[in-house]
């Protein structure tokens, strides 16, 4: 219910002789952005430099990634993505 914005995340894989490399985009997860807080629900495959774009078309990069759970307690898990400075939005043609 509160996961109301959809994101595509990158996850990061390494660096290359050429640069970042990163995997394939995997677009639509539910996501509550606040940047540079983003929260999703669990099993999201975001390891820290991952390239984010968020559904305004700007992109960002995952800085630390955090997993919260409370095993028997009833409260929600989900996973906090902090990023760092997020790119102008894109320009339209």
């Amino acid at each position: 219910m509160f996961l109301t914005h959809r994101i595509t995340v990158e996850p990061y894989l390494g660096d290359t002789a050429y640069g970042p490399a990163y995997g394939p985009p995997v677009p639509g997860i539910r996501a509550m952005v606040s940047l540079p807080q983003i929260i999703t629900a669990p099993g999201i495959d975001c390891p820290p430099g991952s390239r984010i774009t968020l559904a305004d078309g700007r992109t960002t990069t995952a800085q630390s990634v955090a997993d919260h759970s409370a095993p028997g307690l009833p409260v929600p898990d989900c996973v906090e993505v902090t990023c760092g400075e997020s790119s102008a939005q894109p320009t339209s043609p």
